[in-house]
């Protein structure tokens, strides 16, 4: 698993055990199965940084899940994730909380490959990856409509 950086910047993704090691294990699944070459860094950290970065970056004053910014040289890029908007999507969806994270670091990873999702066509290649890849972890389809 080596050129994936974690680098927690917000003191609460600490407070959760087994994540760190269970995160980096989804970016490398995802990592693989996107054919993803170089580096990376994922960026744990909060909702005020993340909404700096959406605001700078893209445009948006808000805060986000997960922004991905590719790179290239040999370096595939990085991967920001927001404790507090992660939480909340995982309450409000009845998910638990690691489940979420991974499921973000396994989209920022695909996003990172070259995947995309605004598109449909792009949707329809990019969604079911993430599902193959969070099911080969034991998450639960994500885009499944709750019963």
């Amino acid at each position: 698993m080596s050129g994936i950086t974690l680098h927690i910047e917000d003191p609460k993704w600490r407070t959760h055990r087994g994540l760190q090691a269970r995160l980096k294990t989804a970016a490398e699944a995802a990592r693989k199965a996107g054919k993803l070459k170089g580096d990376f860094t994922i960026l744990l950290t909060s909702d005020k940084a993340l909404r700096a970065l959406n605001r700078d970056f893209r445009g948006k004053d808000k805060p986000t899940n997960v922004l991905s910014f590719p790179s290239g040289d040999g370096y595939a890029g990085d991967i920001a994730i927001a404790h507090g908007v992660t939480a909340r999507e995982a309450k409000a969806a009845d998910k638990r909380f690691a489940d979420h994270a991974t499921h973000l670091v396994v989209h920022g990873v695909l996003h990172l490959a070259g995947h995309d999702h605004v598109r449909p066509k792009d949707a329809k290649v990019m969604e079911p990856l993430e599902v193959k890849i969070l099911a080969r972890l034991g998450i639960a389809d994500p885009y499944a409509m709750p019963q």
